[in-house]
């Protein structure tokens, strides 16, 4: 195994409100809570820094349908934030691998379709060369992996407000242990990124 491989991260990314939702529990589709905050300083360069180190972007079906079909028309869109944009390129030109047991092929480019259980997936691309496998806000890729114990990162934006229900990315019952904080901002509307990695 090569230095690059064993290095490989599992890296998460998910919005959260600050009672620990990540969607509301009548519309779990409708992210326009996000909005205000996903435009600020602070998450902007906290997606930066996580897709930078990035190779592959891990996705759901779901997910995969809503960040393939919004991002790829921010290129060149008139008034586009230039760190969206490069999130954009960065999203249509890197290997994306898209969790789905539905789809039979890719309709985006470089983008393979895995019909294997999460982990299984996962150890398949971490056995790979390349650098951080980014896991882009899909909550039920996310909550396998904290559940098998291989998420190396754990990367959230904590939005100041209650949505009083919905469904939570941490159920009970996970892995007991200890995360390291390895980065922390606050900004506007009261805006916080957070970024631990896990103590092994």
């Amino acid at each position: 195994m090569t230095e690059q491989t064993a290095s490989r991260r599992v890296v998460t990314n998910m919005s959260l409100s600050l009672d620990g939702h990540y969607a509301e529990p009548d519309n779990p589709v409708d992210m326009s809570w996000v909005l205000p905050y996903a435009v600020t300083d602070v998450a902007r360069d906290h997606l930066t820094s996580l897709w930078e180190p990035a190779t592959t972007a891990l996705l759901g079906r779901v997910n995969a349908e809503g960040f393939l079909g919004f991002w790829p028309t921010v290129i060149g869109m008139e008034g586009a934030d230039p760190r969206d944009e490069a999130f954009a390129k960065w999203l249509v030109e890197t290997d994306k691998a898209v969790l789905s047991s539905t789809l039979g092929e890719a309709p985006w480019e470089r983008t393979t379709i895995i019909d294997k259980p999460t982990a299984e997936a996962v150890a398949d691309l971490k056995s790979t060369g390349g650098g951080d496998i980014l896991v882009l806000s899909s909550a039920s890729v996310i909550k396998a992996l904290l559940a098998a114990d291989m998420v190396d990162r754990l990367a959230l934006t904590v939005f100041p407000l209650f949505l009083g229900g919905g469904p939570r990315l941490f159920d009970d019952g996970l892995p007991a242990g200890k995360w390291e904080l390895a980065a922390q901002t606050a900004g506007e509307h009261g805006t916080l990124s957070l970024v631990y990695d896990r103590v092994r």
